[in-house]
């Protein structure tokens, strides 16, 4: 008999003296979670219930085509295309038929509801944002804990908060959600976009701040859009033409940006960069500096790269300066100063620098460093007057304050290891503030004077979790061909090294985006279970720079999933955890890391998590504005080499019919215009045939859903407690019991 004993007694210990302050009108609330394996012997103790044999799937039907491809003489089938469908009555009875079988298989896990119970109380504590200034208000973000999305407040000096925004207002369910919010120069106006079902489309609402009324109807089919004010006047923002086809799937490339006038129509915008006369770009954004002196437009065909387009407003009718560039770099404006600009850019320096230059000598040669490159990856923003440069060391943030002058002032000090926001704000602000959070500590708020140098703690959210209890470290480890790659492991304070701990292995590897040590609620409840969250720094990403970046895409992608399959390794083989007791998991480009992984590894893991995934790589490029991450990802319409490739890993195509595969919950939206659910349906659809062993193989479509961004709070608890159970059952914890002593 196995029994999981080192399991703890209990996910929230009663509250010492002083702590909760702000949750004691809710009951307080002490878990006891048993555990024991699907093999172990009934106790006879009230506390257990009995073990019961799972019931196994019966999947759904899916209609087989003929339907294939031809790439570069060679034929591929793709026998589930239909289902890229999403406006087909067949796709939808195949979407309805494998949630009810899905739902029917969760069911019998008798741990469900109370984890989802435990969940929304771990879940409910009151959060707010830093504050920023507008005007004669003070703006900030306020959720009580279990409102579905936050609300945007603001206040006067000594006088009461009032509401400005609130999301949750437009809709019942939770399925309207507002993005982003931006402020005319004297704050009279402002804008914001709304988004419904998680959908990348969106509209821009225009208020007058004084009134809240709405000045004029919203602007639609916006998407992937910034909202930069001019003055009064007006603002910039992008836009897609009109798709052909849905507007879910159909490939969009030609990003436009506009300028609209406030009192005029939509169809009246003016055209600033896009359509006839300009090449055509996937994405196209535009800025403005803070004194509204130049405008700059970003315009870039992939997520890497971009050209900078600068013109200064102050001399009429002057002409957009292009600042040259190597392929690939990535500039930005980040400050202007009289005539003199400073930008941040990785020409030429991989891990970036922040460089100043005039606008009448644009070139390279003319740039002066003022914070030069460094060993480790740069980002600054600004603030009262000063320059702000994060550092990331091994995946840990560092924050150091510089003069404009690219003088260094001192050290920003941070409490331990872990991730700490930029901080920003106005140059006549005299607070900014920035944000502190790692795996085991809740993201807290300091608000920083940089006269003085002094921080001090704004906000500390009380939270239902002692993170005293646990610990987080950092170890290295060997990818295949030497290359050490940093992991982070957390877990609870006294864990057995005897490979029986259930282990949660999070990856993402792409896009130069560095995975640095967060907070979040479902992290929470997995430590409190008992489990290891493993998260390591994978290439693909941004931990080390545009070299490491590099290093995980086009050809080179297949060192993205050999670091995983190492860390994977090197947990089992230090005794941390077994393959029985391991589950991977990652989301949208690690849901193409996880399905890559678990068919090239199947034995390696128990249950597998892709979530939103990148699954079927030969035809990502067709779908929306995937064919902008050709970067990382190379076409298979590039070259016979690229196509080879590509079919080497992508999850749908190395699927193999009588394998033993893990169990698999994949997870998707059926809004999901950015990583479309085809992927998903067609991958599910083709895992199940393939599965030859035991192992459930479902997916969990959520309806009214996209990406992620805006989802519910209800629905996201919702999926979390879905795949917590899911994971902890078929690791054979088929008994679970949450014991609320209230």
């Amino acid at each position: 008999m196995t029994t999981f004993s080192h399991f703890p007694a209990a996910l929230g210990q009663a509250p010492q003296s002083g702590q909760w302050p702000a949750l004691r009108r809710y009951t307080a609330l002490s878990l006891m979670i048993l555990i024991i394996s699907s093999c172990a012997e009934t106790d006879q103790s009230d506390a257990l219930l009995a073990s019961k044999e799972p019931v196994r799937p019966s999947y759904p039907t899916t209609r087989v085509s003929d339907h294939q491809d031809t790439y570069f003489g060679q034929t591929i089938q793709d026998p589930y295309r239909w289902l890229e469908d999403d406006r087909s009555t067949e796709t939808a009875a195949w979407v309805r038929d494998q949630n009810q079988v899905t739902q029917s298989y969760l069911s019998q896990i008798r741990y469900r509801a109370p984890l989802q119970n435990a969940l929304t109380e771990l879940w409910h504590y009151p959060r707010v944002s830093a504050p920023f200034k507008e005007g004669n208000w003070v703006y900030f973000y306020q959720n009580t804990g279990l409102q579905n999305h936050s609300v945007l407040m603001r206040q006067k000096p000594d006088q009461a908060p009032e509401v400005f925004l609130d999301a949750n207002a437009l809709s019942d369910d939770g399925t309207i959600s507002i993005a982003q919010v931006a402020f005319s120069k004297s704050a009279r106006f402002s804008a914001y976009t709304q988004s419904k079902a998680g959908s990348d489309w969106r509209s821009i609402h225009i208020l007058d701040t004084a009134t809240q009324q709405a000045l004029e109807p919203p602007l639609q089919n916006v998407k992937f859009s910034g909202i930069t004010w001019l003055g009064d006047a007006g603002f910039y923002y992008s836009s897609y033409q009109a798709p052909d086809g849905s507007a879910l799937t159909a490939q969009v490339d030609d990003h436009r940006l506009y300028f609209h006038r406030l009192g005029t129509a939509q169809q009246d915008d003016e055209l600033i960069y896009g359509g006839p006369g300009d090449e055509k770009r996937r994405y196209v954004s535009a800025d403005l500096t803070e004194d509204q002196r130049y405008l700059s437009i970003q315009t870039a065909q992939t997520t890497a790269g971009n050209t900078l387009f600068i013109q200064d407003l102050s001399q009429p009718d002057s002409p957009f300066i292009e600042i040259p560039t190597e392929d690939h770099a990535d500039t930005r404006v980040i400050k202007s100063i009289n005539k003199t600009l400073l930008l941040f850019t990785n020409h030429g320096a991989p891990n970036g620098r922040l460089v100043a230059l005039r606008l009448d000598q644009p070139e390279p040669s003319a740039w002066t460093d003022i914070i030069p490159e460094r060993a480790s990856p740069l980002r600054v923003s600004t603030g009262a007057g000063y320059l702000f440069a994060h550092y990331l060391i091994d995946a840990r943030s560092r924050l150091y304050q510089y003069t404009d002058a690219g003088d260094l002032v001192r050290e920003i000090p941070l409490p331990e290891p872990g991730s700490a926001s930029r901080p920003f704000g106005k140059d006549t602000d005299e607070t900014v503030y920035y944000t502190f959070s790692n795996y085991k500590q809740p993201s807290t708020i300091y608000a920083y004077n940089p006269g003085t140098g002094n921080a001090q703690r704004y906000f500390k959210p009380d939270i239902r979790f002692n993170s005293d209890d646990y610990e987080t470290h950092q170890v290295f480890y060997s990818s295949p061909d030497g290359t050490q790659i940093p992991m982070t492991l957390t877990y609870k304070k006294g864990l057995k090294r005897d490979g029986n701990n259930p282990t949660l292995l999070y990856g993402y590897g792409g896009f130069d985006i560095s995975i640095t040590p967060g907070f979040s609620t479902t992290t929470a409840l997995w430590l409190s279970l008992g489990g290891i969250y493993a998260v390591p720094n994978i290439r693909g990403g941004g931990e080390y720079g545009k070299n490491w970046h590099i290093q995980g895409t086009q050809h080179q992608k297949q060192n993205v999933f050999d670091d995983f399959i190492a860390a994977a390794e090197y947990l089992i083989d230090e005794q941390y955890t077994k393959a029985d007791y391991l589950a991977i998991s990652g989301r949208s480009n690690g849901g193409l890391l996880v399905g890559a992984v678990m068919t090239q590894r199947p034995d390696l893991m128990k249950v597998a998590l892709p979530g939103v995934g990148v699954l079927d790589m030969l035809r990502y490029h067709t779908f929306t504005a995937g064919a902008g991450w050709s970067f990382d990802y190379g076409r298979s319409d590039d070259s016979r080499e690229m196509f080879e490739t590509l079919l080497s890993y992508s999850p749908l195509h190395n699927l193999k019919p009588g394998t033993r595969y893990p169990a698999t919950l994949i997870t998707t939206g059926d809004h999901d215009d950015r990583v479309v659910p085809a992927h998903s349906f067609k991958f599910a659809a083709t895992l199940q045939g393939a599965q030859s062993g035991p192992a459930p193989t479902l997916i969990r479509i959520e309806t009214d859903a996209g990406h992620g961004a805006g989802t519910s709070i209800e629905k996201r608890i919702a999926q979390t407690a879905d795949t917590l159970s899911f994971t902890l059952f078929n690791m054979g914890i088929t008994d679970l019991e949450v014991q609320y002593d209230e």
